[in-house]
C-alpha cells in the first residue's frame, strides 16, 4: 500500500507540475536583452511594451542593452542563457532574418538555438521621392523608372540594411534599373533626396513622415502588405505589386528548450499588453503596427521573411560590402 500510495502521489505531482510552475513564474525580475544601443528606437520600443507586460506578469522586466555586431552579441548572450524564462530576447528582422539570409557567420543558429514566443509588432517603411518627381503614385513611378533605365538611383542606410533590401526588392519585382547610393543612415540622405540628387528612399515613419507633412518630400506608398492603420489614406506598394511587403518585425524569443508553460505565460501577457491603449499609442509614435498571435504564427512569419530576403540577396547578387 505504501509503495502504491507513493506512486500515486508522484504521478499526481507530475501532472500538476506544469501548472504549478506556470502559476509561480515569474518570482523575480526578468531580463529582456535588447541587442541594440540604449535610447535607440528598438530600446525605447522595448521599454514601452515591457512595462505593461511586467505589470501583467507581476514582476519587473529589466532591459539589458547588449549592442554590437548587428545584434549578434546580444542575441548570442540570450541564446546561451538558462531556459528558465528569466532571460528573453527582443529579436528583429536584422538579427533573425537578414543576417542568416546573407549567410553571416553567427555564433548561434537563429532557428535551433531560440524558442519563438510572440510576434510583437511590425514597422513598415515609406516610399519617399522628391517633390518634383513626375509621378504621383507607385504605378506612375515604375513607368517613369522604366523610361529612364540606369538614370535613377536610390539611397540607403548602408549595404545589408532593410532599407537597401526593400529597394532591391522593388527593383526585382518592378523590373527597373536603379543605382545604389549608400549613406551612413537615412537622415544623411534626406538633403540629397529633397534636392533631387537621389530619387528614392525607403524610410521609417518616425523619421520620414515629418518631412512629408512639412511638404519637403512626397510619400507614394507604405511597404506593409496592407494599408497601415497609422496612415490609412496612403496606398500600399502591394496595391500595385501584389504581395509586396517589407517590414522590420519585432518579436520575443527565449533560449532553446524554454518550457511550453512559460512560453504560453509570456505570450498571453504580451498579447494582452498589445490591447492596451497606452501601449498602442506608444507603438503608433514609432510607426509600429501591433502584431500578437501564437508562437507558431511568429515562427512562420520569420521563416517566410528570411526566405524572401535570401531570394532577393541571391538573385540581386547583394553583398555586405
Amino acid at each position: 500500500m505504501t509503495t502504491r500510495r507513493t506512486v500515486l502521489l508522484a504521478t499526481a505531482a507530475a501532472a500538476i507540475a506544469p501548472a504549478w510552475a506556470q502559476g509561480r513564474y515569474p518570482t523575480r525580475p526578468i531580463r529582456l536583452v535588447v541587442p541594440f544601443p540604449a535610447a535607440g528606437p528598438t530600446d525605447v520600443f522595448a521599454r514601452a511594451v515591457s512595462a505593461k507586460v511586467g505589470e501583467l506578469l507581476g514582476q519587473s522586466i529589466v532591459i539589458d542593452n547588449k549592442p554590437g555586431a548587428g545584434g549578434a552579441i546580444g542575441s548570442d548572450f540570450a541564446a546561451r542563457a538558462p531556459a528558465d524564462g528569466y532571460t528573453l530576447l527582443l529579436g528583429t528582422s536584422s538579427t533573425h532574418s537578414v543576417a542568416p539570409a546573407f549567410g553571416m557567420k553567427l555564433p548561434y543558429d537563429t532557428v535551433a538555438d531560440f524558442t519563438p514566443i510572440v510576434h510583437v509588432g511590425d514597422a513598415p517603411n515609406l516610399m519617399l521621392v522628391p517633390n518634383d518627381t513626375p509621378a504621383k503614385d507607385v504605378k506612375e513611378w515604375i513607368a517613369y523608372a522604366r523610361k529612364n533605365p540606369g538614370k535613377l538611383n536610390y539611397a540607403s542606410s548602408g549595404p545589408g540594411t532593410v532599407v537597401q533590401l526593400t529597394a532591391e526588392y522593388l527593383k526585382a519585382e518592378a523590373k527597373v534599373d536603379l543605382t545604389h547610393v549608400a549613406y551612413k543612415g537615412t537622415a544623411l540622405a534626406m538633403p540629397d533626396l529633397m534636392s533631387g540628387k537621389v530619387h528614392l528612399l525607403f524610410d521609417s515613419m518616425p523619421t520620414g513622415l515629418p518631412h512629408v507633412q512639412a511638404g519637403r518630400l512626397r510619400a507614394l506608398a507604405v511597404t506593409s502588405l496592407k494599408r497601415s492603420s497609422l496612415l490609412p489614406d496612403l496606398p500600399a506598394v502591394s496595391e500595385t505589386i501584389p504581395g509586396f511587403e517589407s517590414v522590420v518585425w519585432f518579436g520575443l524569443y527565449g533560449p532553446k528548450g524554454l518550457p511550453a508553460d512559460l512560453v504560453n505565460r509570456v505570450n498571453t501577457a504580451v498579447n494582452e499588453a498589445l490591447q492596451d491603449k497606452d501601449v498602442q499609442a506608444t507603438l503608433a509614435r514609432f510607426g509600429i503596427e501591433r502584431a500578437g498571435g501564437t508562437p507558431q504564427q511568429f515562427a512562420a512569419v520569420v521563416d517566410k521573411d528570411r526566405a524572401k530576403w535570401k531570394k532577393i540577396i541571391t538573385e540581386q547578387k547583394l553583398t555586405l560590402q
